[in-house]
C-alpha cells in the first residue's frame, strides 16, 4: 500500500506549473488548451519550457518505479504503482483532481519497466507529431502501439502496458473528438 500511496504522490506534482512559475509566466491550467502538459507549454512559451516540462514529468515516476522493480515486486504490482503514478497526474489531489494526459509520465513508468517499449513509443510519438502535427494524435497512435510492441518486445508486461495505454487513451477521448470535427490545435502555431 506504500507504494500505490508514494506512486500517487509522485504522480501528482505537475511539472508545467512548477516550471512556468520558475519561469515567471502564466500557469498553463489557466492559457491554452488549460491542459498542464508539454503540448499546451510548447505551444503557449516554446520549446525551452517545454522540453523541461516533459523531462521532468517523465522523471518523477522512475524513483517510486524503480524502488517497485528492484524490490522485485512481482509485475502486477510494479504495474500498479506505475499506474498510480499516471493517475496522480491525471488527477492531481493538489490542483483539484485537474492534472494532465499523462504521455510523459508514461514515458517515465515505461523507460523503467521496459525500456525498448519506452523508446519505440517515443520514436512513434515523434514521428506522428511531426507527420500530423498534433500532440494529441500522435499520443493516441503510440498509445494504441505500446502494447502491440509491447507483446513483442516484453511479453510478461503486456497487460500491465494496456492499462496505461487505457488511461492515456480515455484522458484523450475530448482531443479525438475535437480532432474529428478539425478543432484540434496543432502542435506548434
Amino acid at each position: 500500500m506504500l507504494w500505490i500511496v508514494l506512486g500517487y504522490l509522485s504522480g501528482s506534482w505537475l511539472a508545467a506549473v512548477s516550471v512556468c512559475r520558475w519561469a515567471g509566466v502564466a500557469d498553463p491550467r489557466f492559457c491554452g488548451s488549460c491542459n498542464p502538459g508539454f503540448s499546451n507549454v510548447l505551444r503557449l512559451y516554446g520549446p525551452r519550457l517545454a522540453a523541461a516540462t516533459l523531462a521532468l514529468d517523465a522523471l518523477k515516476a522512475v524513483p517510486v518505479v524503480l524502488a517497485a522493480k528492484w524490490l522485485a515486486l512481482p509485475i502486477m504490482w510494479q504495474g500498479l504503482v506505475g499506474l498510480t503514478v499516471l493517475l496522480g497526474h491525471s488527477f492531481p489531489l493538489w490542483y483539484g483532481f485537474r492534472g494532465g494526459k499523462a504521455v510523459a509520465s508514461a514515458f517515465g513508468v515505461l523507460l523503467v519497466l521496459v525500456p525498448s517499449v519506452a523508446l519505440l513509443s517515443a520514436a512513434i510519438w515523434a514521428l506522428m507529431a511531426w507527420r500530423l502535427g498534433t500532440a494529441a494524435l500522435a499520443s493516441v497512435a503510440s498509445a494504441l502501439l505500446a502494447p502491440l510492441l509491447c507483446a513483442w518486445l516484453a511479453p510478461a508486461y503486456t497487460g500491465v502496458v494496456g492499462g496505461f495505454s487505457l488511461l492515456v487513451l480515455a484522458r484523450h477521448m475530448l482531443n479525438i473528438r475535437r480532432w474529428r470535427q478539425g478543432e484540434e490545435p496543432p502542435l506548434r502555431k
